[in-house]
């Protein structure tokens, strides 16, 4: 992956480049995902770079999508998608835009469904059991 910095060009790169503290999750499934990764020895970062989607004039980011993950021995970003179906349109449209403009990039979207899946392979309860 070529750092963003690098292109030249008016994408810019997000300055955390260090996993979040536990408490700074977004949402409790994150952190449940971070749990499960610590267990299986995955090195794993927590939203570590923004990526532009839209510009204004000046060049400035006025739109962006910034991964829940980066797996970076697989050089894999992981976004946990918790949301209902009916409500994941929105960030479906973010998705193809974040790969028309970053092909390069690897990203994984895991669904509620799939999510729900492995909470049941893992005997973790489920969803709601993590609401917040």
């Amino acid at each position: 992956m070529t750092p963003l910095s690098s292109r030249g060009d008016a994408r810019v790169r997000h300055p955390s480049l260090k996993a979040a503290a536990e408490s700074c999750f977004a949402h409790p499934s994150e952190q449940l995902l971070a749990t499960l990764l610590n267990l299986y020895g995955i090195e794993w970062q927590y939203e570590p770079l923004e990526f532009p989607l839209a510009w204004n004039e000046a060049g400035r980011p006025v739109r962006a999508f910034r991964p829940d993950f980066y797996l970076p021995t697989q050089s894999l970003f992981i976004e946990l998608t918790v949301l209902e179906q009916r409500l994941v349109t929105k960030k479906n449209q973010k998705v193809r835009e974040f790969r028309a403009l970053y092909p390069e990039v690897q990203l994984l979207v895991v669904y509620q469904r799939d999510f729900v899946e492995l909470l049941r392979q893992h005997d973790l309860g489920t969803l709601g059991d993590f609401a917040a």
